[in-house]
């Protein structure tokens, strides 16, 4: 019969102190460097500079985050090299190749960002006078004139509005080429000429108010071209965009303003309009003070614009043409909009 020798185990007494004195120790050789390696190659070395000179670039630099991100990608591209070729460090190659694909997808993200935006050479013009003065970046100014909007033409003698017939509710539109003529029951009252709004009245007195109808007439005086939105996908838009949405109040309350402007010389040229958009606004020029007193002097707000608009010109011209606006566009709704 076979027994198992079972070997005593090891017991230490609770109060066994060990002696250190007699403790074997190991050589401190084993954990540190007593003799460093020859230098790496070159390629680690510019790795690493790429990446010291990408974390330094100033974030005030118009193209700090591009520069960046590429540096970065150079710089692992590099180390890649190095751990594969110099190295053969499997993990530093794989970790590398991780920081390589992220990078390289930021950067071709903000290249496409930073692109150029091409606009139409028809709408070039347009941009340049009306919204890059106002700091409108190209793709929104592209948003807006590439979904909802089209480019139409009219021949000389052709009507883009007949009084007391054409609705006002369907469009908005910004003549491109051309000019335009707007009267009223016969009676010339002004020219529209390129980039200035055809029918900002009547979008800016009907937005409360849907059904009405054209109170002049406006006939294409030459062969035109003009933008025209969708008015009511225009609107859905500019709500989604705050900032165009005041660009958009801003530019058909000055556009109102030259036309009322306009009326005081009828037989003002495109070269004088385009030096009106220069200069600052109607309200810029007189003092608010002096325009509160004028509507206030008197209960009749109406009145109280015709005698505001007296002071700024001759009296008795402007008086005339101030009342054919106001029978033509309603001005009882756009005196604050137009003029503010």
């Amino acid at each position: 019969m076979n027994t198992t020798a079972i070997s005593p185990l090891t017991v230490t007494p609770l109060g066994f102190i060990p002696d250190l004195k007699n403790a074997t120790l190991v050589p401190f050789n084993e954990t540190a460097c007593e003799n460093w390696k020859e230098i790496h190659h070159l390629v680690f070395h510019v790795a690493n500079i790429c990446f010291a000179v990408g974390l330094v670039i100033p974030t005030t630099l118009n193209f700090h985050m591009i520069f960046l991100r590429g540096l970065l990608t150079i710089g692992c591209a590099l180390f890649i090299i190095w751990a594969t070729l110099y190295r053969c460090a499997l993990d530093i190659m794989i970790w590398n190749s991780v920081f390589l694909v992220v990078n390289l997808l930021h950067f071709i993200y903000l290249v496409y960002k930073r692109r150029p935006i091409k606009i139409e050479k028809e709408l070039s013009s347009l941009y340049k006078r009306m919204f890059e003065p106002l700091h409108v970046p190209p793709e929104l100014f592209q948003r807006l004139t590439g979904q909802f909007c089209n480019i139409q033409t009219l021949k000389t003698g052709q009507a883009y509005a007949a009084e007391d017939k054409t609705s006002v509710d369907d469009r908005l539109s910004i003549l491109l080429k051309g000019k335009m003529k707007v009267s009223y029951r016969g009676h010339f009252l002004h020219n529209i000429y390129p980039c200035a709004f055809i029918d900002s009245p009547e979008f800016r007195s009907t937005q409360m108010n849907r059904g009405e109808k054209f109170q002049v007439t406006i006939i294409a005086d030459d062969n035109c071209k003009f933008l025209c939105w969708s008015r009511e996908r225009l609107t859905y838009f500019l709500e989604s965009e705050p900032f165009l949405y005041e660009i958009f109040k801003y530019l058909i309350g000055k556009d109102i303003t030259n036309k009322l402007y306009s009326l005081n010389d009828p037989t003002l040229n495109d070269k004088a309009s385009k030096k009106i958009d220069r200069q600052p606004s109607l309200c810029s020029q007189l003092s608010v003070m002096q325009m509160r007193n004028s509507m206030a002097s008197t209960s009749d707000s109406e009145d109280g614009l015709q005698m505001f608009l007296r002071g700024t010109s001759s009296a008795s011209s402007l008086r005339n043409n101030q009342q054919e606006f106001c029978n033509a566009y309603g001005v009882g709704r756009l005196q604050h909009d137009a003029l503010c």
